[in-house]
C-alpha cells in the first residue's frame, strides 16, 4: 500500500510544477461572472494536482461513496520551505503579490473599520496589526497590539460598526477583551476576561462573531475526539456554536452537531451566522466532507452519528439515536473531504469585478487523510442574494510542490480596505496580498 500511494502522488503531481510561476504575474483576461461549466459527480471530487484557479465544482449528498470504500490514509504531509520558484497560482487578471512575510503562525485575519489588518499569531499568543500598503506591495507600519493569549485564534471588533471599543479574542479556553479606539496601534488596557471555562483538548481553534445588533456572541467550539457519543463528559456541549452576551454570560447552544466550526462569520447580505466546518475523518478517502453553511438557530448538523443528512456513521452501530435523523440539516456547500476549511469571509470590497461581490472566500489548510492531497488553497463560493447553490471555483492554488510536500497552508481569508484580498498562511508564514488588475 505504501508504494501504491508514491506512485499515485507521482502520477498525480506532474501537471503541478508548470503551474508554479516565477513570480506574481497579471494577465488581462477577465474572469466569467457564470461558470461555463460545474464539474458533478465523481469529477467534481479532487487532489492538489486538479485543483486549479477558475475550475468549478458541486458535491453533494447523492455523490457521496459508501464508508471505507477506499481505506483510510494517514498522509500528513511535509512542510518545506517555500522554493524561489514558488508562487500561489490566481486566474487571469489577478495578480498575488507577497504582502508580509517572516511571521511566526499567522492565523485570523480581520479588518478594522479604520482599514487596519488585525493578524493573530496563535503560537506566541499575540495579535499583530498591520496598516497600509506602499507602492510596492508591503505594510506602511506594523505593530504588537496584544500579548498573553492562549492558544488564540478568532478576533472580532465590537461593538460592529465604524466605532468599535473592544477587540476581542478567543483563547483556547476563554474570551477576552482589550480596550480599543480607531487607530489605535495598541490595546488600551490589559485584557479583561470573559469566559474562562470553555472545553480544551483535542480541537482548539475557538472563533467569534457577533450578530448585526451587537446584542448576541457567537463562540465555536469543536470537539474533542473524531467520532465520539455526546454524552460523555468530554464533549458535552461541544462541536457546536454557542451564543453568549457580548459580556460572556452563556445563553445557549445555537447550532449542534457541527463537529469543528473553525470559521464563523455573519452574513452581510442576510444577517445570518455562517461556518466553516472540519468533519470526521477515517472513512475513506471522499468522507466526510468538509462544509460551508448558514447555521439554523437550534440546527442540529449530524455529529456524530449522521452526515450530510442521515447518512448513519458505520461506528455507531445499531443506529443509537433514530430519533435525531430526520433532524439532520444539509449543509449549503459541500467541499472536498479532508480539505480542513478554516476561516471564510465574505466580499465586501469594490476591487474585484461586480459578480463577486458578497461571494465566500475560504481558506482550506489542506488534508492530512487522504491518499493523495487536497485542499491547500483559497476557494470562492457565489452567493445570489445571499444565499448559495452549492457550488464553489478553486480561486487560489499551487501551495504543493511535485513530490507531495507543501510549502504554503491557508489559514485565514479577509478584504483589505482597498478591496484586495488578504490571506493569512501559516505554512510560508506570510499575508499575500490578491489585487485584480484586469478589464472590469
Amino acid at each position: 500500500m505504501k508504494m501504491s500511494r508514491q506512485t499515485a502522488l507521482a502520477a498525480c503531481a506532474i501537471a503541478v510544477i508548470a503551474a508554479l510561476a516565477l513570480a506574481a504575474v497579471t494577465l488581462i483576461a477577465a474572469p466569467t461572472a457564470d461558470p461555463p461549466a460545474v464539474m458533478t459527480g465523481n469529477s467534481a471530487f479532487a487532489n492538489y494536482s486538479s485543483e486549479k484557479p477558475g475550475l468549478w465544482r458541486k458535491i453533494t449528498a447523492a455523490d457521496l461513496p459508501k464508508p471505507f470504500a477506499t481505506e483510510a490514509a494517514n498522509n500528513r504531509a511535509k512542510v518545506v520551505p517555500r522554493p524561489d520558484k514558488a508562487w500561489p497560482q490566481a486566474l487571469p487578471g489577478f495578480k498575488v503579490e507577497l504582502y508580509k512575510t517572516g511571521l511566526d503562525t499567522p492565523r485570523e485575519i480581520k479588518l478594522a473599520p479604520n482599514g487596519d489588518l488585525f493578524v493573530m499569531e496563535s503560537n506566541k499568543g499575540q495579535i499583530l496589526i498591520f496598516r497600509g500598503i506602499t507602492p510596492d506591495g508591503k505594510p506602511k507600519q506594523e505593530s504588537v497590539f496584544a500579548t498573553g493569549l492562549k492558544q488564540s485564534f478568532g478576533i472580532a471588533l465590537y461593538p460592529p460598526g465604524k466605532d468599535p471599543k473592544w477587540v476581542y479574542a478567543a483563547n483556547t479556553n476563554g474570551v477576552v477583551r482589550f480596550p480599543y479606539k480607531n487607530g489605535e496601534l495598541k490595546a488600551g488596557g490589559p485584557a479583561e476576561t470573559l469566559i474562562d471555562n470553555l472545553p480544551t483538548g483535542g480541537h482548539w481553534t475557538r472563533d467569534i462573531a457577533f450578530s448585526p445588533d451587537g446584542k448576541r456572541m457567537f463562540v465555536s467550539v469543536g470537539s474533542r475526539s473524531n467520532v465520539d457519543d455526546p454524552p460523555s463528559a468530554e464533549e458535552k456541549d461541544r462541536a457546536a456554536i454557542r451564543e453568549y452576551t457580548p459580556d460572556g454570560k452563556f445563553v445557549k447552544l445555537y447550532g449542534s452537531g457541527i463537529r469543528n466550526p473553525v470559521g464563523i462569520a455573519i452574513n452581510p447580505t442576510t444577517g445570518e451566522l455562517w461556518c466553516s466546518v472540519n468533519e470526521r475523518d477515517l472513512l475513506g478517502d471522499n468522507l466526510v466532507p468538509d462544509y460551508i453553511t448558514h447555521v439554523q438557530e437550534g440546527g442540529f448538523y449530524g455529529w456524530p452519528w449522521y452526515y450530510m443528512g442521515a447518512n448513519l456513521d458505520p461506528r455507531h452501530a445499531g443506529d443509537p439515536h433514530p430519533e435525531m435523523k430526520d433532524k439532520v440539516l444539509v449543509p449549503d456547500i459541500l467541499l472536498q473531504p479532508h480539505n480542513a476549511s478554516l476561516q471564510l469571509t465574505f466580499y465586501e470590497g469594490n476591487q474585484f469585478p461586480a459578480e463577486y461581490k458578497g461571494d465566500i472566500f475560504a481558506a482550506e489548510h489542506g488534508s492530512w487523510n487522504k491518499a493523495v492531497r487536497a485542499g491547500y488553497e483559497v476557494i470562492r463560493a457565489p452567493l445570489k442574494n445571499g444565499h448559495a447553490e452549492g457550488i464553489y471555483e478553486d480561486f487560489l492554488t499551487g501551495f504543493v510542490l511535485e513530490n507531495g510536500d507543501v510549502w504554503g497552508r491557508p489559514v485565514g481569508v479577509a478584504t483589505a480596505q482597498d478591496g484586495s484580498l488578504m490571506v493569512t498562511d501559516d505554512g510560508s508564514k506570510s499575508i499575500w496580498r490578491i489585487t485584480y488588475t484586469g478589464k472590469k
